[in-house]
């Protein structure tokens, strides 16, 4: 299994490590990170638990396709299949809140949706990175795109089926999302449109990928308390909403709240047959008011023909990428 844990010690990557070592103790536990320092403290970490436990790393920057690259040339060489691959990592920029939405939502009694989907709510500042491409659009997509592609050959075969799970979300929604500005370069809500273009992208790949062998799901975590969230608001904030957090729990299921709380999905998946699961669902991590946890499957709100142009966007994306990185190529 491959793993991102995204936020070193209050990300939902780091609680996975840990709950699948908890799920099956006999994985080899490859983690990805942008920087061997933090390779190295995570994996001490999850050591520190699990002693016993196989745990490589890889270092990768998802909005650095020649990381992206480079990566994936040395998993090809160190690894002759990959059964799990959790496509984890995002980022979300500049973080602004809509506060006369939030008071309309409060108006209009629909305080709780855009509590728990974010709609109206949050908007972002993205910029270019050194590829030339919107930040958000590849480090929360398209460098997970490459990798897939560049290490189809490890997860591709009839033998035994190999699954990609991505961490999408519940403000994943059309309304964000334009074919004719895929990479959100116009407007302000860059982490929605690249996480409605995550699941796009994974309706397409079973289509594609299923009679080869490979299984594509997504998850939404929840609102989870990490690293992402507290760049919202100030830390303070959080601590003096956080009582009426635990409280919004009893009405709103997805506020997980905890790295291993927003993981349930990504673990659950992690035990199931992927030929029973229905590839036009997102797995949401619940939890009851009480604390229990249990996963809600939602039929997500695609249409599979945009998904289909999407795709193909991609792949003429991936094309220019390779041209310009050919030096990296086997």
């Amino acid at each position: 299994a491959v793993s991102d844990p995204s936020s070193l010690r209050s990300g939902v990557g780091l609680a996975l490590c840990r709950r699948l070592l908890g799920e099956d103790g006999r994985i080899h536990l490859c983690i990805a990170c942008r920087n061997a320092q933090k390779n190295e403290d995570t994996r001490d970490l999850i050591l520190a638990e699990h002693p016993a436990a196989q745990v490589s790393t890889v270092e990768v920057d998802l909005g650095n396709l020649a990381s992206v690259l480079r990566a994936a040339q040395e998993l090809r060489c160190r690894f002759q299949r990959l059964d799990f691959v959790y496509l984890n990592a995002g980022i979300m920029p500049n973080p602004h809140v809509n506060f006369k939405a939030l008071w309309n939502g409060f108006l209009t009694g629909t305080l709780i949706h855009r509590l728990t989907t974010a709609e109206g709510v949050m908007t972002q500042t993205d910029r270019l990175n050194g590829d030339g491409l919107q930040e958000v659009f590849t480090t929360n997509l398209f460098g997970h795109f490459i990798l897939v592609r560049q290490l189809e050959s490890l997860l591709c075969s009839n033998e035994k089926p190999s699954r990609l799970i991505w961490t999408s979300s519940s403000n994943a929604r059309e309304s964000a999302f334009s074919l004719s500005d895929f990479q959100h370069a116009k407007g302000q809500e860059s982490y929605s449109s690249s996480k409605y273009a995550t699941d796009l992208t994974s309706v397409v790949l079973n289509r594609r990928l299923n009679k080869q062998g490979l299984y594509s799901s997504v998850v939404c975590p929840g609102l989870v308390m990490s690293n992402m969230t507290y760049r919202i608001l100030p830390f303070f904030m959080w601590k003096l909403l956080m009582p009426i957090m635990w409280l919004i729990r009893f009405f709103a299921k997805t506020y997980t709240l905890t790295p291993h709380n927003g993981a349930e999905a990504h673990v659950w998946l992690f035990k199931q047959k992927p030929e029973s699961l229905d590839p036009l669902v997102k797995y949401h991590s619940c939890i009851s008011g009480l604390g229990k946890n249990y996963v809600e499957p939602r039929k997500m709100d695609v249409d599979e023909e945009i998904a289909e142009k999407f795709y193909q966007k991609l792949l003429e994306l991936e094309k220019q990428t390779l041209e310009k990185y050919s030096d990296l190529l086997d």
